[in-house]
């Protein structure tokens, strides 16, 4: 390896698979030699082999479906009623004031802590799950759509009212726009915090999903299954971020191209 290429590595997402490819490395040959119990911690090779068979058998696809579904289900109602409340409450005071209590109130509470209570009017179903992942989704949104409507260049604004810009074509024009990389963060969020929610909800009333298969192999001592499930969890939130990110830089390339040439 040159030195060039020695500084490309060590400046590259290529050092941290290299440091996630030894703490696979490590746990397996700790596993093999019996320093850590192999009930718990059984050899990532048979892991990978439980893997690549419960995924060629299909079954893993059929949990991980459903899932996948209640998930993006949830996100996309969570993360639109973010925006269009997060763009009121940043243009209206009144609809601040009058929402801005509420919000503090039930946003620290942990969405896990509100999952009997919607159970008691929802059940166990669907509509549960759907209800708890676009409940938690919706709040890093409204926040961060808040906070990028109140950051706007108030020069901006003022400029555009004395070109005749008002109302709608305000927000859509300049609010908005302004406020997208914000709103991007916030999605972005919302996107992790909606897949720990299904997982949670799926764990605590579910027969189908990711999160309840995880719980029944653990249950049943299938832990090499268990593992199994929680790696996919990995390389789905892996994937899912991966691709949020592809999106995000091709719909804002005019704000991080115009970002470049200020610090240029």
């Amino acid at each position: 390896m040159t030195d060039s290429q020695r500084v490309v590595f060590w400046r590259s997402r290529w050092l941290g698979v290299a440091f996630i490819a030894a703490i696979l490395a490590v746990w397996e040959i700790a596993s093999a030699s019996g320093m850590v119990p192999s009930l718990s911690f059984p050899r990532v090779s048979a892991i990978l082999v439980t893997w690549w068979e419960i995924l060629r058998s299909g079954e893993l696809l059929r949990e991980l479906l459903p899932s996948l579904l209640r998930m993006f289900g949830g996100y996309l109602v969570g993360a639109a009623l973010g925006v269009l409340i997060g763009l009121l409450m940043g243009s209206l005071r009144t609809v601040y004031y009058l929402l801005e209590p509420i919000t503090e109130v039930l946003r620290p509470i942990p969405s896990p802590a509100y999952i009997p209570i919607v159970i008691l009017f929802l059940g166990i179903d669907d509509e549960m799950k759907i209800f708890m992942i676009a409940f938690a989704s919706f709040f890093p949104v409204l926040l961060n759509t808040y906070s990028g409507v109140r950051a706007v260049d108030p020069v901006q604004v003022q400029t555009a009212r004395t070109f005749g810009v008002k109302g709608r074509k305000l927000l859509w024009q300049i609010v908005l726009p302004s406020a997208a990389p914000f709103i991007f963060t916030g999605m972005r969020i919302s996107l992790a915090v909606a897949l720990i929610v299904m997982v949670i909800s799926e764990m605590v009333a579910a027969s189908n999903g990711i999160g309840y298969f995880i719980l029944a192999a653990q249950r049943g001592f299938k832990i090499q299954e268990m593992y199994a499930g929680v790696f996919t969890l990995a390389v789905v939130g892996y994937s899912f971020n991966r691709l949020f990110l592809l999106i995000e830089n091709q719909v804002l390339a005019w704000h991080y191209g115009h970002t470049q040439q200020q610090r240029n």
